[in-house]
């Protein structure tokens, strides 16, 4: 319990920590039969249920229906008519049913789906493992679909090896990655935006939308097919040539997974499948999501178990993807979803309303993905602070590699919204930035894809507003638009330098996308017009948009170019309330802020160990659209810092520093 000894104040609670711990550990034993099983084997269940192509050519399908009393398989090949032959056969008294297709009777491409009877009703389903499902463009019907080519996708690159840098993530969502007013493709992604990821210089991209939803504009949330990539970008083919190719260009794939909830509902989902919710929900208010309008998984049922393991196992194996960020732990964690709540102390963290089956869960999740693909990233969207979320499972934790650090944009946005520049506080912004858990890594973030949609704003959105519309030309000089490039770029810079384990950008943001994220919906009808990129605003070289899009992939070079920058020490060496001035150093590395909004420093000391200093990095450069008032040629050389008497006193020295009002400079230690 390592992690007890990394945080006494965690004491009090051992005991529920232990618990906790041995609680996940007797469920996994009671999966595996008493370690009988390996845990691998046990997440085999796409393997088994669902659709398969023997190597005889025949076919068979399963599903798990336990309510069921009668099942069909309905499709293209018998014109969606119930028939007898077509009947499925309860095999077993678990609930699993099955039906033995010949080679001839049905085809890659067919579409089908299952009707199910049960005690007092009926309906159609789609099968909860299907790995194909396909939506009609004349009738916006959904059904599952035959998917087996002649020529299946190989893949012919291996994963990347983890290299001595931070993770560094570009969040993306396919459909919505294109210029034109529509949705793009798998394909379209993998030639137009791969390559500028690489460019950029992102190790890694996380794909949200992944899995089947019905509602385009659920942002891929309100996932209905768990098994299935969404066909609205295209094949599973052509999603495994993506990441092929991202492996091919060192980029790593983390996929977003929503095991967190469910789509509510009935066809095209999981909710009622056999006739019963609860085959994979919680019955009653406990399986209703109050604020997602969506159902909520019953962690404590081991088919739910059984079916969620195999899915993680499922996308590492058949899409070769390198990791999962796993949407909505906060709302797995607490039986209130962590709606409404306060965590003010660690009692609030082991005061019983913590859902001891969902941490389970996640726990297992972690462990199995890990076996399974040792170099695999996972990732918590976790907004409460869960001691021991990204702690080792030996060490008493639940596994994973990061959580999110969701306070920080929120700390940015609150910022930004409620205090007037002359207050912005260095102590504060440090305090903020790197208030975390030593022992767990987390992900930094300024801003990701929640700060860009309708109802919020991006940070250049809300510092520059309309200005944005009128002054973005270079040489177009605009206080608001002046203003607000200059804080991003610090923004960005303070929150990347101070990370401890990665950084995150979401599509577009690096270049200050100017429009909102507005899926199409009834309220805008129907329009992608916000639901698309804008890349010919990055490129424009007379634009401010290029200047963002150069100053990001610069920085990104930066922190590239030092051997595990994220695990160099963070330290800081000045901060002043009143100058608005913070300087930090890392490694070699010394990052000098001044967001006072007016006051330039001539010759600012700054305690610094002795040596010369290189500016390397300078926000203020005209190639960033700053004014270019430093000369960054110069050579910075510490001198002693002297007492009352003029002396020097030992092992004290300074720099003295021009540093511009709203701009950061990062300078080397050369020598």
């Amino acid at each position: 319990m390592k992690l007890l000894d990394q945080d006494p104040w965690l004491k009090p609670y051992e005991e529920r920590i232990k618990k906790r711990a041995l609680y996940s550990l007797s469920r996994e034993r009671s999966l595996t039969q008493g370690g009988d099983l390996l845990l691998s084997e046990f997440a085999d269940g796409h393997r088994y249920y669902g659709l398969h192509h023997r190597e005889d050519g025949s076919w068979v399908i399963r599903e798990f229906l336990p309510n069921a009393t009668e099942v069909y398989l309905i499709g293209d090949f018998n014109n969606w008519r119930r028939m007898i032959v077509w009947g499925m056969k309860r095999i077993n008294d678990y609930g699993d049913w099955e039906i033995n297709i010949a080679a001839d009777k049905i085809k890659h491409g067919d579409h089908y789906k299952l009707f199910v009877v049960w005690p007092h009703g009926s309906g159609e389903r789609i099968p909860a493992w299907a790995t194909r499902v396909v939506q009609d463009p004349r009738t916006a019907i959904f059904s599952a679909q035959v998917w087996a080519p002649a020529k299946p996708y190989t893949f012919h690159h291996l994963r990347p090896t983890p290299k001595a840098e931070p993770l560094l993530i570009y969040e993306c969502h396919v459909g919505m990655s294109g210029e034109e007013e529509g949705i793009s493709t798998y394909n379209d992604f993998r030639l137009n935006v791969l390559p500028r990821i690489a460019k950029s210089g992102y190790n890694a991209v996380q794909v949200m939308a992944v899995q089947e939803h019905p509602y385009y504009g659920s942002f891929g949330y309100h996932v209905s097919s768990f098994f299935a990539p969404s066909s609205r970008f295209g094949t599973p083919d052509e999603l495994k040539q993506l990441i092929d190719e991202a492996h091919a260009l060192g980029i790593r794939v983390i996929m977003d997974l929503v095991h967190s909830h469910a789509v509510r509902n009935e066809v095209e989902g999981l909710g009622n499948y056999d006739g019963t919710r609860t085959l994979f929900f919680h019955g009653g208010e406990r399986g209703e999501h109050p604020a997602w309008d969506s159902l909520c998984f019953d962690y404590g049922r081991n088919n739910v178990m059984h079916f969620l393991l195999s899915n993680c196992k499922y996308w590492l194996e058949e899409f070769q993807f390198d990791g999962f960020r796993f949407d909505g732990v906060s709302s797995m964690l607490y039986y209130n979803h962590g709606l409404g709540q306060i965590f003010t102390g660690y009692g609030d963290y082991f005061n019983g309303h913590q859902d001891a089956d969902a941490i389970a869960y996640l726990t297992i999740a972690n462990k199995l993905i890990h076996e399974l693909y040792p170099n695999a990233i996972t990732i918590a969207e976790e907004v409460s602070g869960m001691p021991g979320i990204a702690s080792k499972i030996e060490n008493g934790g639940m596994g994973f590699d990061y959580r999110l650090a969701m306070n920080i944009p929120d700390y940015w946005i609150k910022t930004i919204k409620e205090l007037p520049d002359e207050r912005w506080n260095p102590g504060d912004i440090w305090y903020q930035l790197t208030n975390r858990r030593k022992e767990e890594k987390t992900i930094s973030y300024a801003e990701s894809h929640d700060q860009a949609l309708v109802g919020d704003k991006t940070l250049l959105f809300r510092l520059a507003d309309a200005e944005m519309y009128w002054h973005m030309e270079r040489n177009d000089r605009n206080f608001a638009v002046d203003r607000g490039i200059a804080l991003v770029k610090m923004i960005k810079l303070v929150t990347a330098a101070t990370m401890n384990g990665g950084y995150l950008n979401f599509m577009g943001n690096e270049f200050g996308h100017p429009e909102w994220i507005d899926f199409p919906r009834e309220g805008n009808g129907w329009s992608y017009k916000h639901a698309r990129r804008q890349w010919q605003l990055a490129d424009d070289k007379n634009l401010k948009y290029n200047c963002l899009y150069e100053f990001d992939r610069d920085m990104i070079a930066l922190f590239k170019s030092v051997d595990h920058f994220e695990k160099n020490s963070l330290e800081k060496t000045w901060d002043s309330r009143e100058d608005q001035i913070l300087c930090f150093k890392r490694g070699n590395l010394v990052f000098v802020f001044n967001f006072h909004p007016d006051s330039s420093f001539t010759d600012y000391p700054l305690p610094l160990p002795a040596g010369k200093y290189k500016v390397v990095m300078n926000t203020d450069n005209p190639e960033y659209c700053g004014f270019g008032l430093t000369d960054d040629s110069v050579e910075h050389f510490t001198i002693p810092d002297v007492d009352e008497n003029g002396k020097a006193i030992p092992g004290q020295q300074h720099i003295n520093l021009y540093i511009p009002s709203r701009s950061a400079q990062v300078l080397r230690l050369e020598d």
